[in-house]
């Protein structure tokens, strides 16, 4: 095998391995540095010279309240996308089926919603939220989240269910199915990679979200993880806690990988597949 042709077998590989490396620099950086003491925290070697596992002692303090605030997230994230799933399951099903005027422009304004930035919406929300008292509540975090995360939603599964033959429906029904019955027990079921993938992409989105919830939550108990991690404070008001950030940024990121790697499959099938076989 001649030198040109090794590096072209070879060259896809190095290019994965590459661009795998650049991603997950950051996220080894951040793992390494909170296994370090205080004191080594500006070390720049690969691997800690002393492990230590203060800092995940210091995040987990109930003076922290941070394991309050990752409760508060799993509480927000959690419901903004359950709702999401379920208006945004039965919104895609009508984008997908049903033929009526301006439906190309519908959905291009459902997707055009998400663009917009969040402080945009921020100011006029914290306005109508504390008129109503809804400040200091979960409601006043999953709302403005729904605004984002169902227009992402609606998109998505739209384009999945258009993969999914007309006949299936059809077919239910000379069996003597319902439509309502067709949906749930045929169509649902089959649909449930891309339900799989727009779940997590929605949870991450909720889980990440941080100016909203910032703006909405002023009580240290009604905080979310990414607040609370901004609000971590030193010794003394010179001293920036790098390491107790860096373990909370990777217990923040656990409930993600784990979510990932247990439906993975699924995720992949929800990118990659029609509905049939």
């Amino acid at each position: 095998m001649t030198v040109t042709a090794r590096l072209r077998k070879w060259l896809p590989y190095a290019g994965i391995i590459l661009v795998v490396g650049y991603c997950l620099a950051p996220f080894y950086w951040m793992l390494v540095s909170s296994l370090r003491r205080t004191s080594d925290i500006f070390q720049n070697t690969p691997i800690p010279t002393r492990i230590s596992f203060e800092n995940y002692r210091a995040i987990l303090d109930p003076s922290q309240e941070f394991t309050r605030a990752l409760l508060n997230s799993i509480v927000v994230a959690g419901t903004t996308t359950l709702l999401a799933l379920v208006l945004a399951t039965f919104t895609a099903y009508a984008m997908a089926r049903l033929s009526f005027p301006f439906k190309r422009l519908v959905l291009t304004v459902i997707i055009a919603t998400s663009m917009f930035p969040v402080v945009s919406i921020v100011v006029p929300l914290l306005k109508v939220f504390t008129g109503i008292g809804w400040i200091n509540t979960y409601q006043a975090m999953i709302v403005p989240s729904m605004s984002f995360a169902l227009p992402l939603a609606v998109w998505n599964l739209t384009t999945f269910f258009r993969q999914m033959p007309m006949e299936l429906e059809q077919a239910a029904m000379v069996d003597g199915c319902t439509r309502g019955q067709a949906f749930r027990k045929v169509i649902v079921p089959l649909a449930a990679p891309g339900l799989f993938t727009t779940a997590i992409i929605t949870f991450i989105c909720a889980w990440n979200e941080f100016l909203i919830a910032l703006t909405m939550a002023n009580e240290p108990d009604m905080q979310t993880a990414p607040v609370a991690i901004s609000k971590f404070s030193g010794a003394t008001q010179f001293e920036t806690p790098f390491g107790s950030q860096m373990a909370a940024g990777v217990v923040v990121t656990i409930p993600l990988v784990i979510m990932v790697i247990v439906f993975q499959r699924r995720i992949v099938a929800g990118l990659t597949s029609g509905a049939a076989k």
